[in-house]
Formats: structure tokens, sequence, C-alpha cells
């Protein structure tokens, strides 16, 4: 007994009111996650079960396994070979490219998908300038329909493909310089080289970009809804409004979810035991060798094709569609949808950015694990689609939303309605348990540079923890927070399905009128609100591009 008190002595002392905050901020998180896994052995859904197991689940397994697979090899085949174009040669435009190449993310997988509907539909431009020019008619030639799941996967591929090409280009400018050096020493020619010496170290590097690309692939709605591409998520939307099943639903973000744990799992397992230290560092610094005039312009056409594909050529094609004359969506409606918008994600940057700084802060200051592993478990949030926890926040709020209604009827006689589900704090409260994440990240980083003998002079000088805090941390980490919160705030404009799932009635945001007016083919006038996602979007990659030019500055 004495040691069992002693234990919880020493715990007591470990334990403080932040750490305590702190795993209250990750349980609030995790709960819709949770809500997933309760309901998915409730009763009472066998019939609707099966119905979707004969009808279209094998479908939904088969269409996600070809875009995992599909988008899995496109992404890592553009992604490897434009980071090492643009790290390891010398060519025409590289230095345009080593930035640009990241601004095709600014492009949500959905707008893409409107876009390249339009521009090579049987009516579009494409198609009209080919039977124009050679006489066609439709019977005379085939063209191939970009809505399909092929289709899908091309959007992905040049939508996503930057995710890997950022964390391989950093691969190869820390792990490739004196090992390849070695190698030339040794005899290996530029191809022996790369295939030899540096894939084999960036591949952990490789796998977790891709890794990032397929979660965004599991987690997307727009894209597939538009081109009838029946998936886990669009089955979800299907089960809840259509089938009003909230169990089947549940169900169906279970399985969703295995998806995604086999990516991480993947992910994991493909770096098993490896390790990659630099021991030197200028030997992380790899010279870049000019190529010849003829492979030169090789190596500026790959790196052209995806930017053009993925950013020039969309954004050209939104630019003529919202400034088309008598199509333009900009009045007093496009003001309405652009509020929304921007208060949905200001608030939610705000609050994402106080409760990364409670967590992070806690993970500092904490004596146990405790606020490790919680913050471990709130980064799981990023790894699940919207739709899930669209799913995971509607079971248990509208529970507790009819038990508050009825408790104030009760208790004062006026029935007040849907308090939270009504409204907008629903929808906030799933941004944050998606994206708090993307906050921590940044915050975790930005706190961990900066020395605990800060920390040590603050409290000599007799300022406790929330003074050192407000006094100390903030004031340098101000950049970080602001990177944070703006992070957060264009995930929370471009996100659609948990926002289509959990909006209040009559409330509409840029994302969900752009998908709402597409599906209606209405794609000109959805190009105004797609166009200004897009570029509320450009904001974080300009941050991103230039980091990536400075990088190889204090590198060298």
């Amino acid at each position: 007994m004495k040691l069992s008190l002693a234990g919880l002595s020493e715990l007591g002392r470990k334990t403080s009111m932040l750490t305590v905050l702190a795993v209250i901020i990750g349980l609030f998180i995790a709960a819709p996650v949770l809500s997933v896994f309760s309901n998915v052995f409730v009763g009472g859904t066998t019939d609707t079960w099966s119905h979707l197991a004969d009808t279209v689940l094998g479908e939904f397994v088969q269409n996600t396994l070809i875009l995992c697979v599909g988008v899995g090899l496109g992404v890592a085949s553009i992604g490897v070979t434009t980071a090492w174009l643009t790290t390891m040669h010398e060519f025409p435009g590289r230095r345009i490219f080593d930035w640009a190449l990241i601004l095709p993310l600014a492009v949500p997988a959905y707008v893409m998908a409107y876009v390249y509907t339009d521009f090579l539909q049987f009516v579009g431009p494409v198609q009209t300038w080919l039977r124009e020019t050679f006489g066609w008619t439709r019977a005379d030639y085939w063209f191939p329909d970009v809505r399909t799941v092929g289709g899908a996967v091309v959007m992905f591929m040049f939508v996503l493909y930057p995710y890997v090409y950022m964390i391989a280009r950093t691969a190869f400018l820390e792990r490739a310089g004196g090992m390849l050096e070695a190698g030339r020493s040794l005899g290996l020619g530029p191809w022996a080289s790369f295939f030899r010496v540096s894939l084999p170290l960036a591949r952990p590097a490789i796998v977790a970009g891709v890794a990032l690309a397929l979660m965004e692939t599991l987690a997307d709605f727009g894209t597939v809804s538009y081109f009838g591409v029946q998936t886990f998520t669009t089955g979800i939307y299907r089960a809840w409004f259509s089938l009003g099943d909230r169990t089947a639903a549940a169900q169906l973000s279970a399985a969703l979810l295995i998806f995604v744990v086999l990516v991480l799992s993947l992910e994991r397992v493909s770096r098993g035991r490896a390790r990659f230290n630099n021991t030197s560092r200028n030997a992380s610094l790899a010279a870049r060798h000019p190529l010849p005039p003829m492979l030169g312009a090789i190596a500026c056409l790959a790196c052209f094709l995806p930017l053009f594909f993925g950013f020039l050529l969309p954004g050209g094609l939104l630019l003529d569609m919202a400034f088309s004359e008598g199509d333009a969506q900009f009045g007093h409606r496009f003001a309405e949808l652009a509020r929304n918008s921007f208060v949905l994600a200001a608030v939610t940057a705000l609050l994402a950015v106080v409760l990364a700084l409670l967590l992070a802060y806690a993970g500092r200051l904490a004596r146990s694990r405790i606020p490790a592993i919680t913050n471990r478990i709130v980064s799981l949030g990023y790894a699940v689609p919207g739709s899930v926890i669209a799913v995971g926040v509607l079971i248990p709020v509208t529970r507790l939303d009819h038990w508050l209604a009825q408790w104030w009827q009760g208790a004062f006689g006026v029935n007040p309605g849907l308090i939270l589900t009504g409204g907008i704090a629903a929808l906030v409260y799933a941004y944050l348990a998606r994206f708090l994440t993307v906050a921590l990240q940044t915050v975790e980083s930005s706190l961990g540079k900066i020395t605990t003998s800060m920390d040590d002079a603050s409290r000599s000088l007799g300022f406790g923890k929330w003074r050192t805090l407000s006094l100390v941390h903030i004031p340098i980490l101000r950049g970080s927070l602001l990177t944070a919160a703006l992070l957060v705030f264009v995930d929370v404009m471009k996100e659609l399905p948990a926002t289509l799932v959990m909006r209040p009635f009559n409330f509409d945001t840029l994302a969900t009128q752009a998908h709402t007016l597409a599906s209606d083919e209405r794609l000109t006038e959805a190009s105004t609100a797609a166009l200004t996602i897009v570029a509320v979007g450009l904001l974080p990659m300009f941050i991103v591009s230039r980091q990536i030019v400075m990088s190889r500055r204090n590198r060298g």
C-alpha cells in the first residue's frame, strides 16, 4: 500500500494542470474517430448493410484499390523525377521549377476535375477545335472520357505529386551528395548512381510522400462524386443522406479507416529498421551537373509538363471562365459565400493555433510521456477523411443537441431548436478534429528550436510557466503561429466532404457552391468560387516556395 501511495504521489507530481488540459483536448479531438468505431457494432442495420454488400461494396473496394495503385505510381514517378532533376542537375528554367513545381497543391482535386471536364467534354474547346479543323463528326473519331476512374487517377496525380516532390527533394539534398561522389569514384555512372545510391537512400522519404498523397486520395469526395466513381466517401454520403442510416455510414467510415491504416502501416513497414544519418554538413551537398543542350531541353520539358497540366492550364482556364462575359458570379451571393468561408476558416484557424500552442507547451514542460502520447493521438486526425470525421461528430453531437433541447424545454418551457448542429459550432469542431495536427506540427517544430535555457532564465527571474509562455515563447513563435493559422485557414477553405455533410441548413461556402454548380453542369458559374479557393491556396504555397529557395542558399 505504501508503494502504491508513493506511486500515486509521484504520478500526481508529474501530472500538472497543463497536462490534464492537454489530455482533455486530446480526448475531445479524438472523440469523432472513437464515435465511428463505437457505432460499428450497433445492431439494426442488417438490411442496409446487406443491400450495400450485394450492390456496391465490391465496387467501392475495387475503385479504391485502383485509385491507390494508380495514384501511388503516378505521384512517385512524377515527384521523384522532378525532384532528382531540379536537385542534381542544371538546365534552363531550373531555378523557376525548383519552387514552382509545388504550386499544383493550391488547386483542390475537385476543382481540377471541374476544369478538365469543361475543357475536354464534347462541346469543350478541344473537341470543338478537332471537329472544326478536320471536318469530323461525332462518329468520325474517338476521344477518351475524363469522367472515369482513370480520369480521377490523372487528376489526383497532377494535384498531389508535390507531396513526393518536396519530401524527395529534401532527401536528395541531405543524403545524396557525399555518397554520390563516392559512387562515382567507384565507377558508377549517372543512371547507376541514381538507382543504386540515391533512390535507396531516399526510399523512406518517397514512400512517406506517396502515403500522404494516398491519404488525400482516400479522403476525396468532390472528384470521385463528380466523375461518378463509387468509393467509400460517396457511399458514406449516400448512406447518411439517401438511406438515412447513420450506423451504416459509420460502418462504411470504419471500412475506409482500414484503408487509411493499411497505407500508414505500409509506410512504416517500408522504412523497416533503416536509419540514415549525415555525418557532415558539407557532405550532404551535391554539386549540380550541367546537362547538354538536348538533355537539358528534355529535363525542362519533364518539369514543365506536370506544372502545366497541374497548375498553369487549369489556372488559366479558371480565369477565362470566371471573367467570361455574362457568366461571372461576383455579387451579393458571392460575397455571402466568401464571408461564410472566411468566417469558418478564421474561427477554426484561431482555435487550432490556441489548442496547438497549449498541446505543444504541455509536451515541452511535461515530466511524463502523457502529453507526447496525447499529441500523437491528436495527429492521427489528419489521416482521417473529412467524411469520416463528419459522421463521427454528427452522431454524438446530434444526441447531445436533442438532450439539450429537451432539458431546455423542460426547464424553461421553450424549445431552443438545434443549438450545436443548427449553427457552425459542430462544423468547426469537425474541422478542428481534422486539421489541428497541421497547426500542432508547425508549432511543435518551432517550439523545439527554442533552447530550454530560456525557460531556466525566465524562472530565475521569477516568471511562472504562463508568463514565460506569453512573454518569452509567443513573441519568438509569432511567425510560426501565423504560418500555422494560414495553413489551417487554407485547408478549411478547401475542405468539401465534411462541409457538405455538416453545414447548417441554407448555409453554403465557396467549396459547396462550386460543387453544387459543377454537379448541375454549370461549370462556368462554378469557376468564380473555384478560382477564389485556388487564389487563397496560393498563400501558403508562396511561403513554402520561399523556404525552398532559401534552403539551398543556406546549405551552400
